[in-house]
């Protein structure tokens, strides 16, 4: 028996590693499950003045350790936030999330982060296209010390392709990407590491295929509040000789990768042609009764989920539609946070609850997207009522560029990380924070 304060948990001695990494975790301020926090009112419109900027590329992932902000991308150097002071930091960096100090954790990744999730202790995983960490051999995944220093004992790898998405759960790494081979095995797209050693778990195998499509690979993966589910999205088609149309939901309480019987057909039908694997990214609620995925797909409709945000109940089985959809009329939506007092949607739309907008295009000139019946302006950024998926008043803007790319909802507030530099009306070079 393992005993927190307040807290007891009876463990079979073959799960006792796992739930000392579990214990340790938790003991570090980590929440090893990856819905967002819930928050009992919408947040500020104005961002907070003290977070510092990236100055060029694009900020893809963040992950929260402590009291530590670690930011991933592609990027070259950060600036604090008067800009005064500007620093080298190539790939990643850390700043203090309650004042903004840019921290000295530099460590040197040779290529983008994409993914990155909180790890025991003072510890955060690091996913992507680099194949170098400080010097040493580290293709697409690491686990680093807050020092900057590179965990030599995790030995996790991928073979080509990059890392898009981690979480962790339960001592074990989840980590999914365009790879075709973890740790020397072949897993298309999703495997699952020892958190602390980085070594396969060999039993878990989700058997990922897209026959039709160029290629199998996963985009997202999101861990229920409890643990036990998980869903992932991408370009997939069947797990195994089961058909599940780009998005698929596991049971992770077991050894094994075992698809549940939870489906949806919403995502069958195509979008553009050169959109054959649109969803981006899903979160799930506080309460893990739903989550929300948000896609691309070059194209609009009423009838269609493409450039669009949707939500799905968990509990049950079989088909599931969507609770409701949220249709931008043809603009990519890439981020998503679930807060419970809202669903906060970012991409490079221009309208919410547009399902009846129109993208016109003329043959050298860039596409032109026009509002429907009831369509609202809501320029880069926008918050949605949960239950109904329509859009709330909140409408702080932000300069649309490529997009929002991640939220992390935390208890100051929501951290926002994208490629442009204006958010809510003020300079905010890629990163911003709203408040609570």
């Amino acid at each position: 028996m393992i005993v927190l304060p307040g807290v007891k948990i009876r463990v079979p001695g073959r799960f006792l590693a796992a739930a000392v990494a579990v214990v340790a975790a938790l003991a570090g301020g980590i929440t090893p499950a990856t819905a967002d926090l819930a928050q009992p009112t919408v947040v500020s419109d104005n961002p907070v003045d003290y977070t510092p900027h990236v100055l060029d590329g694009t900020v893809w992932t963040m992950a929260v350790v402590g009291n530590t902000v670690v930011v991933g991308g592609s990027f070259h150097s950060v600036a604090d936030s008067s800009r005064r002071h500007v620093l080298t930091r190539r790939n990643i960096f850390a700043f203090d999330l309650r004042d903004g100090s840019v921290r000295s954790f530099a460590p040197a990744v040779d290529g983008p982060v994409f993914a990155l999730a909180a790890g025991p202790g003072d510890t955060v995983y690091a996913g992507g296209s680099f194949t170098t960490v400080n010097g040493s051999s580290a293709r697409g995944l690491a686990r680093l010390s807050l020092s900057g220093s590179r965990i030599g004992s995790f030995s996790g790898r991928i073979n080509k392709g990059d890392v898009r998405t981690l979480a962790v759960q339960n001592g074990w790494l989840y980590a999914g990407g365009t790879f075709t081979a973890a740790d020397g095995v072949a897993r298309a797209g999703l495997a699952r590491l020892d958190a602390f050693s980085g070594r396969l778990d060999s039993r878990f195998d989700a058997r990922f295929s897209a026959p039709g499509l160029i290629r199998t690979y996963v985009e997202d993966v999101a861990i229920s509040p409890n643990g036990r589910q998980m869903v992932v999205v991408g370009s997939l088609l069947r797990s195994g000789s089961t058909d599940r149309s780009r998005i698929a939901m596991f049971d992770i309480t077991g050894p094994t990768a075992a698809l549940t019987g939870w489906y949806t057909t919403a995502y069958a039908p195509p979008c553009a042609p050169d959109f054959q694997a649109y969803l981006r990214q899903v979160k799930f609620s506080p309460d893990g009764s739903y989550f929300v995925v948000v896609s691309t797909g070059g194209t609009s409709g009423p009838d269609k989920l493409c450039d669009a945000a949707a939500r799905f109940q968990t509990a049950g089985t079989g088909r599931h539609d969507p609770v409701w959809v949220q249709h931008t009329g043809g603009n990519s939506l890439f981020a998503v946070a679930v807060t419970g007092a809202a669903v906060y949607v970012g991409g490079h739309q221009l309208y919410l609850d547009n399902p009846y907008g129109h993208k016109i295009k003329n043959p050298g000139q860039p596409p032109v997207f026009t509002p429907g019946p009831g369509a609202v302006v809501r320029p880069g950024i926008g918050a949605l009522d949960a239950s109904t998926g329509r859009a709330l008043s909140w409408n702080p803007t932000r300069t649309r560029g490529v997009g929002v790319r991640v939220f992390v909802a935390v208890p100051q507030g929501l951290l926002v990380g994208s490629d442009t530099d204006e958010l809510g009306h003020e300079y905010h070079g890629r990163i911003g924070m709203f408040p609570r």
